[in-house]
């Protein structure tokens, strides 16, 4: 059974065109994901080498909290790694691009900004059915 949502296209084309969408969404989250890597990596490092006083450090923010915000940041990636890879399931099943929760079709201007989207504007705000 074939659901993909009229807003998306049932086309072969649509379906390839949103695939390679979702497919540079992947590549760009990776590479984020990367570099977040290779910069926690840096701060790890860094602070090995040197005895660092995160109390009194005299550059102002503290190693403690940029390694923080670095794992904060990397979490966010990969959480957004797993709604890609979601994504392009719900692209294989045929139903990419319907809410979750009313199961009407997403706005396509909603999913070109998030991709990823797995409700509507409606739904999402918290007024849907």
């Amino acid at each position: 059974m074939n659901t993909f949502s009229p807003a998306v296209g049932d086309g072969p084309g649509d379906r390839i065109s949103v695939r390679e969408r979702l497919d540079a969404e992947r590549r760009d989250t990776e590479a984020r994901i990367a570099a977040l890597h290779g910069d926690f990596d840096a701060i790890v490092e860094a602070n090995a080498l040197v005895a660092v006083d995160d109390e009194h450090d005299p550059e102002g923010s503290s190693t403690a909290f940029e390694r923080a915000h670095t794992a904060s940041l990397l979490a966010r990636a990969r959480d957004h790694l797993a709604e890609v890879d979601r994504a392009l399931e719900r692209l294989e099943r045929g139903d990419y691009g319907r809410c979750e929760r009313c199961r009407e079709p997403i706005p396509p201007g909603r999913l070109e900004v998030r991709p990823a989207a797995t409700t509507c504007v409606r739904c999402a705000a918290g007024t849907g059915r």
